[in-house]
């Protein structure tokens, strides 16, 4: 069930971000020979005006194909050749290579929205809108890598409800009263509520996880459910995906520059079937969080096409930044064994994960 989610999930990101480039370009006046959904095989197919829309037997999100993609196309040379993505104006073309992150932005935006309007969990502490909170509880936020809480199977989203330690037992429990309970006990059996089922970990805190106490390797906070009406859940949903965005952008910017001074690491890092497990995880808890799952993938999608490396979106504009320094096109046998080597380098970087995240579910 987990890989089906993942699958649907994917699709509907690729589906988003190829229709940013399709929309953009028939805005732009740039001709659109296909609009496809899924991957070839063709399945069904029908011609609407100057485009081909097509149905595909491989489901995983769809494509457009853009006339003049390929500078070396000789069919640009035709009558329609001022109609091409590379006749356009840079800023055009960059607006049309660009329209792809934007749309995911827009998307995740929209799921995040109507999440506030199904009921999102929210911080109590939020000055603005804790006050709003309903049936607030302490809830695991994050958990350290390696930590003696991931290795008791503690995820993000687990509600604590309770500890136990001997004859000290700990009930309605607090972020203060939570971390001074497991500083102060050597072995903690603690009950948390994952979705609607109750669950027991045995956790030991360990010194040195946490600077200056025993800790188990967890983030906490008191959360609880915020709806609210369209109008604010669509102001409130602007800004918290403004805000994740802006996170996951310095977090990738620290991951790539931890990799280049050698103090990188993978653990944090999940490939496909890491990912598939995390959808399965967000499932158990329930729609609304499968929904902001969702939203985040497409944010991490937005920012990892805008990396300035050959084959991703980034890269074609920084190609088009290049072109307006030196007032000059990069010739097209240069853009295309760059993209070329670009993909392979990619495809081997997805191996490599793929590799890691099977590695991790062996041992773990």
């Amino acid at each position: 069930m987990s890989i089906i989610l993942f699958i649907v999930i994917l699709a509907a990101l690729i589906l988003v971000h190829e229709l940013g480039h399709f929309i953009a370009a028939k805005r732009a006046g740039v001709r659109v020979d296909e609009f496809g959904i899924g991957f070839p095989p063709r399945l069904w197919q029908k011609k609407i005006g100057e485009t081909v829309y097509s149905v595909n037997a491989f489901p995983i999100g769809g494509f457009v194909k853009i006339f003049g993609e390929d500078p070396n196309d000789e069919s640009m040379k035709g009558k329609d050749s001022a109609r091409s993505l590379t006749h356009k104006k840079r800023y055009v073309q960059a607006w049309i290579i660009g329209a792809g992150v934007v749309f995911n932005l827009l998307f995740a935006w929209l799921l995040i929205s109507v999440g506030f309007m199904i009921g999102l969990p929210y911080s109590v502490d939020d000055s603005q809108y804790g006050a709003r909170v309903q049936n607030p509880s302490l809830t695991i936020t994050q958990i350290m890598p390696n930590s003696p809480a991931q290795k008791a199977g503690l995820k993000g989203g687990d509600i604590i409800v309770g500890l136990v330690s001997r004859e000290d037992t700990l009930t309605n429990p607090r972020v203060e009263t939570t971390q001074k309970f497991i500083a102060s006990h050597e072995e903690v059996v603690l009950t948390y509520l994952r979705g609607t089922e109750t669950k027991t970990a045995l956790v030991r805190g360990e010194d040195g996880v946490i600077d200056g106490r025993r800790a188990i390797g967890i983030s906490m906070d008191i959360v609880g459910m915020l709806k609210l009406p369209v109008h604010e859940a669509f102001y409130v949903g602007l800004s918290t995906t403004a805000s994740i965005t802006v996170a996951m952008t310095v977090g990738i910017l620290e991951f790539f520059k931890n990799i280049f001074i050698g103090q990188g690491s993978l653990e944090g890092l999940a490939g496909p079937v890491g990912i598939v497990g995390i959808v399965g995880d967000a499932s158990t808890l329930g729609f609304v969080h499968l929904l902001s799952l969702t939203a985040i993938i497409s944010i991490n999608l937005a920012i990892i096409n805008l990396l300035p490396f050959p084959a991703l979106d980034g890269g074609r504009l920084f190609f088009l930044l290049i072109e307006a320094i030196k007032r000059t096109p990069i010739k097209p046998e240069v853009a295309n064994i760059a993209n070329g080597i670009g993909f392979l380098v990619l495809i081997a970087f997805m191996v490599f994960i793929t590799f890691h995240d099977v590695v991790k579910l062996i041992q773990g």
